[in-house]
């Protein structure tokens, strides 16, 4: 017993005499300079990872040396570790975007685009549709979005998307999406640009649906609300008939994108409450359902209709006169 204790004890201070020995700090001298200068200056350009542990030899063992051989070394390990730190980043944002993590998509490519932000179009892209995607970065996405469209007007590539239309397209949508619920008004011309943009997208019935949804809860709604408060009841006037002429102009525009959106869609339910709202709509603006079915067969022919521009001036006689107030589109959320 005695011995197996003194055998211990004797383990234990060797392992103690050991131990020193495997941390013992190597020492900042010529000839560890001279060895490790020349891994790291051998391996710079095929082999740099063995030239950036060398580096980090040097850093940990010199870390006060302020010779060319030092500066030339930490500047190499600083390159590096930025190189491979972009690197893992990227790799990082392109798994965010195939498997549409969107919540990733925005921190790693805010990452990307701060290092590089002249260079990074494509992130500039994925972050103004990550909106699209999920709504809790809309509006953060909006923002991404009217940058990358100042980016791919101007020339710059249009990847990931297959063309200049497509990714326009999608980024004003994201816009126009971002608005329509607080500025519905201003989301009209972001809708109109997505619609015109040749894509997928603007064979899309729910882009018509919020088309006119942005028509209905913005200009319609407050020249009806104008019309109601100042003429209702009393007699026409130059500008009754002027503001009559704003609101008409607009239900015009919100007819033709409900139109659209029930001639696309093929979804049963879909198709059946955007026709009950079509009529509903034609009928008040015409006073009859003569010309509707010409207006459905007729509408994915022709082009999306410009925002109307603003009456101030009476107008000239025109069809019959309507009731200002006339039913908004009730927003459908989607059309599946």
């Amino acid at each position: 017993m005695r011995r197996i204790i003194n055998l211990l004890a004797l383990a234990a201070l060797c392992a103690i005499g050991v131990v020193p020995a495997l941390g013992q700090a190597k020492e900042c001298n010529d000839e560890f300079k001279g060895a490790t200068y020349k891994k790291y200056y051998d391996n710079r350009k095929d082999k740099q990872e063995v030239a950036f542990q060398a580096a980090e030899e040097w850093i940990a063992t010199c870390p006060d040396d302020t010779s060319p051989y030092a500066v030339a070394i930490k500047k190499f390990h600083t390159a590096y570790k930025e190189m491979t730190g972009a690197t893992q980043v990227r790799k990082q944002f392109e798994d965010a975007y195939l498997k549409k993590n969107y919540a990733e998509q925005m921190r790693l490519g805010k990452q990307i685009i701060a290092a590089d932000p002249d260079n990074s179009v494509a992130a500039y892209i994925i972050l103004g549709n990550a909106g699209l995607g999920d709504a809790t970065v809309l509006n953060e996405s909006s923002q991404f979005a009217k940058k990358a469209i100042e980016m791919v007007e101007a020339g710059k590539p249009f990847a990931p998307m297959t063309s200049k239309d497509q990714a326009l397209a999608y980024l004003n949508y994201t816009v126009g999406k971002s608005l329509v619920k607080s500025a519905p008004a201003d989301a009209i011309p972001y809708f109109i640009k997505a619609a015109r943009a040749q894509s997928e997208l603007n064979k899309n019935p729910q882009l018509y649906v919020d088309l006119a949804n942005a028509y209905g809860e913005g200009p319609i709604a407050k020249f009806s609300d104008e019309y109601r408060t100042k003429y209702l009841n009393q007699n026409e006037t130059p500008e009754s008939k002027t503001l009559l002429e704003n609101i008409n102009q607009n239900i015009d525009r919100q007819i033709d994108a409900v139109a659209r959106a029930a001639a696309l869609t093929t979804n049963p339910t879909g198709k059946k409450q955007l026709m009950e709202l079509l009529t509903g709509l034609y009928k008040d603006r015409h006073k009859s359902e003569d010309g509707l079915n010409d207006l459905l067969a007729k509408v994915l022919t022709t082009p999306v209709p410009d925002l109307p521009v603003l009456l101030t001036a009476p107008p000239p006689a025109a069809t019959p006169t309507p009731s200002p107030a006339a039913t908004p589109v009730k927003p459908i959320s989607r059309l599946s």
